[in-house]
C-alpha cells in the first residue's frame, strides 16, 4: 500500500502542480482564462483516454507492469514541459503528462484493493487515496516556495522526478496472488469480451450508477480545485498570499481521507460516499457565497475535507463491483468515462469566467453536479460491504448445485 501510495503521491502533486503553473502562465505567457481552461482540461482528456487503456492493459498484462509504464509515461512528460517554448506544445506535453496520471490510478488501486484482506479493503484502499493530499500539499508548498522565486519551468522539473522512483518501485511490487492465479488457470479474456461483462445484466446497474458517479465527482473536483488558485486572485488576493491560502485548505484533504477510512468499514462504502458527497454539495455552495476572509478559509477548508472523503470512498467501492478476472478494465472505463467531466469542468469555469459570470454561480453548478451524483449512487448503487465477488460467486456455486 505504501509502495503503491508513493506512487500515487507523485501522481496528485503533478495534477496539482498544474494549478499553481496556470496562475503563473497567466501572468508570464498573459494568457486569458479560456485557455488557461483548456491548459488545464487537456491534461483530463489524457487521463480519461489513459484509464480506459491501462485499466484494460492491466487485466491483460498485469497490474504491476502497467503502474510502472503509467508512472514513467507522466514523469518524463512532466519533465519535458520545462522545456515547452509555446502554448501548444505545453498542451500537447499535459496530455500525455495526463495519459500516464489517469492510467496509473485504478491501476493503483485495483492493486491495492486485491493484495489486503476482506475485512481491510475498505480502509487500505482510502489510506491509499490519502496519499493524494500529501500530494497536493507538495505541489502546493512547491506553488508557494518554488514558483515565485525560481518560475514555474522549475515546478516541472521536480515534476519529472518520481521517474527515479519506478528503479525502486520495479523490485517493490508484484501482482496480488489471485490475479496470478489466475492468469495462470485460464485464458485471458478478451477486451471486447471484458467490455461486454461490464454491461452483462449482473454488472449493468452498477456500471450504469458508476459512469454517472465518477463523471459527476471528476468534473467538479478539477473544475474547482484546478481553478482555486485563480479563483482566489479573482477574489482580490495576490497570487503569492492565494497559494498560502490554497495550502492552508490542502491540508484539510487529510483528516478528510483519515476519518472516511475510519468510518468506511463501521458504516459501508455506499452510506460513508453518501456523507461526504452531501457534504461536498452543501461546502460547494457555501464557498461560491462566501465573502470575508475567514469565511473563504473556513468553507474551502471543509470542501477539501469532505471532497476528498468521499475521492477515498468512491476508490475504495469501485473495485469491489467486478470479480478479478474485468476488475481494472472496470475501474478503468469508470474513472475514463468520470475524466470526460474533467474536461468538461475546468474548461467550463474558464468560458464562464471569460463571459462574466460570478464565481457564485460557477460553484452552483458544481453544487448541482454532486447533488445529481447522489441521488444516482442512492437509487442505483449496491453496497458491497467488502464482499469480493470472485468469493459471492464461490459461495453461491454449492447452493445452485445442489438446487
Amino acid at each position: 500500500m505504501i509502495s503503491a501510495g508513493l506512487s500515487w503521491l507523485f501522481d496528485a502533486m503533478d495534477v496539482g502542480l498544474i494549478s499553481f503553473v496556470a496562475a503563473a502562465l497567466a501572468v508570464d505567457w498573459e494568457l486569458g482564462k479560456q485557455q488557461l481552461g483548456f491548459l488545464t482540461a487537456i491534461g483530463s482528456v489524457g487521463m480519461a483516454v489513459g484509464a480506459a487503456v491501462a485499466g484494460s492493459m492491466a487485466d491483460r498484462y498485469g497490474r504491476r507492469a502497467v503502474l510502472l509504464a503509467t508512472l514513467l509515461v507522466f514523469s518524463v512528460a512532466s519533465g519535458l514541459s520545462a522545456l515547452a517554448a509555446s502554448f501548444a506544445m505545453l498542451c500537447l506535453l499535459r496530455f500525455v503528462a495526463g495519459f500516464g496520471l489517469g492510467g496509473e490510478l485504478p491501476v493503483a488501486s485495483t492493486l491495492v484493493s486485491e493484495s489486503v484482506r476482506q475485512e481491510d479493503r475498505g480502509r487500505a484502499v482510502v489510506l491509499l487515496e490519502s496519499f493524494w493530499a500529501v500530494g497536493w500539499i507538495a505541489a502546493a508548498l512547491i506553488g508557494y516556495f518554488v514558483i515565485p522565486d525560481y518560475g514555474w519551468r522549475t515546478a516541472f522539473v521536480i515534476g519529472a522526478l518520481p521517474c527515479l522512483y519506478a528503479i525502486y518501485l520495479r523490485r517493490a511490487v508484484q501482482d496480488a496472488p489471485r490475479f496470478r492465479g489466475q492468469q495462470r488457470s485460464r485464458e485471458r479474456i478478451k477486451l471486447r469480451d471484458r467490455l461486454a461483462l461490464l454491461w452483462a445484466p449482473r454488472y449493468r446497474t452498477s456500471t450504469a450508477a458508476l459512469w454517472v458517479l465518477w463523471f459527476t465527482v471528476v468534473f467538479s473536483y478539477y473544475g474547482m480545485f484546478l481553478w482555486l488558485p485563480q479563483v482566489m486572485v479573482l477574489k482580490g488576493f495576490s497570487l503569492v498570499k492565494s497559494f498560502e491560502y490554497v495550502l492552508f485548505m490542502t491540508l484539510a484533504q487529510l483528516p478528510g481521507y483519515f476519518s472516511a477510512a475510519w468510518l468506511i468499514e463501521k458504516l459501508g462504502r455506499k452510506l460513508v460516499l453518501t456523507i461526504y458527497l452531501i457534504g461536498t454539495a452543501i461546502c460547494a455552495w457555501w464557498f461560491g457565497w462566501a465573502t470575508s476572509d475567514t469565511m473563504l478559509m473556513t468553507a474551502g477548508a471543509c470542501l477539501s475535507f469532505f471532497n476528498l472523503g468521499a475521492w477515498g470512498a468512491m476508490y475504495a467501492y469501485t473495485p469491489e463491483l467486478y470479480p478479478t478476472r474485468i476488475r481494472s478494465t472496470g475501474a478503468g472505463m469508470a474513472a475514463s468515462f468520470g475524466r470526460i467531466g474533467g474536461v468538461i469542468g475546468p474548461y467550463l469555469v474558464g468560458y464562464l469566467l471569460e463571459r462574466g459570470t460570478g464565481i457564485t454561480g460557477v460553484f452552483l453548478i458544481f453544487c448541482a453536479a454532486i447533488v445529481v451524483g447522489v441521488v444516482v449512487l442512492l437509487a442505483w448503487g449496491k453496497e458491497t460491504r467488502g464482499v469480493d465477488p470472485d468469493d459471492a460467486d464461490a459461495a453461491a456455486q454449492p447452493a445452485a448445485s445442489a438446487g
